[in-house]
C-alpha cells in the first residue's frame, strides 16, 4: 500500500478511542479536505497530541445551544467524522494551520471522562451501506445528481476542471454524496442529516431531493459558487 493509499485509511491499530474537536459551523465528511486554523490552547493540544501519534481527529458538530456551556462539554451529535491530519504549519505564537482529510463516519458510542484539556471518546465506525435493491437505479440517481451539481460549480476554470475531474473518476456514489454534501453551502443541521446517513440510496435520494429544491428555488449566488470551501477557524 502507497503512502498516500495509508492516509485514506484508518490505522490497522485503530482501537476506536478518538480526539473528539466540536464547532458549531463545520460538519466534515469523508473524502474530502478542509483547512483548520487551530488557535485555542485545548484543540492546540489536542493538535499536538495528534501529531505525536496517529494523526487522527474527530470533527463533531455542536447541537443547539452550545452558546451556553462552549468552555465545558457542550451536547454534541452521535455520528462524526473521524479525519488525519496530512499536513501541518506550527506558528510562531503557537497556533497551527492543518489540513485535514476526512476517512469515515464514526458513531460515539461513549464520551469518556476529561483527563485532557481536549475531549475524547469511543467509537463505532460506520461503513457506507449499498443496499442490494437499490442498484439498477444507483447509476440513474448518480447521473442526476452530477446534472444538478454542474449547476452550482462556478464558471472558472479551475472550478470546471475540478468537476471534469469528478466526472471522470467514476466515483461510488457514498463518496460522491459526500463530496457535493461538504462543498454545497447547505445549513449545518442539514449537512449533520447528510453525515449521519450511512445508507448510500437514502442519502443520495435526501441530496438529490435538496439540490432539486435549492436550483428550483432561487438564482445561485457567487457566495453559494465558491469551491473549494474556505479556512475555518475554531
Amino acid at each position: 500500500m502507497t503512502d498516500n493509499q495509508n492516509k485514506t485509511q484508518l490505522p490497522a491499530d485503530f482501537t476506536g478511542r478518538v480526539r473528539l474537536f466540536p464547532l458549531p459551523d463545520l460538519v466534515m465528511f469523508p473524502h474530502v479536505m478542509q483547512p483548520l486554523h487551530i488557535f485555542e490552547p485545548r484543540y492546540r493540544e489536542l493538535v499536538e497530541d495528534a501529531l505525536a501519534t496517529d494523526q487522527l481527529v474527530a470533527m463533531a458538530h455542536l447541537q443547539a445551544g452550545w452558546e451556553a456551556d462552549y468552555e465545558d462539554r457542550p451536547p454534541i451529535f452521535p455520528v462524526t467524522c473521524i479525519g488525519r491530519i496530512v499536513s501541518h504549519a506550527r506558528l510562531d505564537d503557537g497556533k497551527f494551520n492543518i489540513l485535514l482529510l476526512g476517512l469515515r463516519r464514526a458513531l460515539i458510542t461513549d464520551e469518556l471522562p476529561l483527563t485532557r484539556s481536549f475531549r475524547e471518546a469511543e467509537v463505532a465506525v460506520l461503513e457506507d451501506l449499498y443496499a442490494g435493491a437499490a442498484t439498477q437505479e444507483r447509476a440513474s440517481i448518480q447521473r442526476e445528481l452530477l446534472h444538478c451539481f454542474r449547476r452550482f460549480t462556478p464558471e472558472s476554470p479551475a472550478a470546471q476542471e475540478q468537476f471534469e475531474s469528478l466526472m471522470n473518476n467514476r466515483l461510488p456514489l457514498g463518496v460522491l454524496t459526500d463530496i457535493i454534501s461538504f462543498t454545497m453551502k447547505f445549513d449545518v443541521d442539514l449537512k449533520q442529516r447528510l453525515l449521519s446517513e450511512w445508507n448510500v440510496d437514502q442519502r443520495a435520494r435526501m441530496l438529490l431531493a435538496e439540490l432539486r429544491q435549492l436550483d428550483d428555488s432561487h438564482a445561485i449566488s457567487d457566495d453559494e459558487r465558491k469551491f473549494p470551501p474556505e479556512f475555518s477557524a475554531n
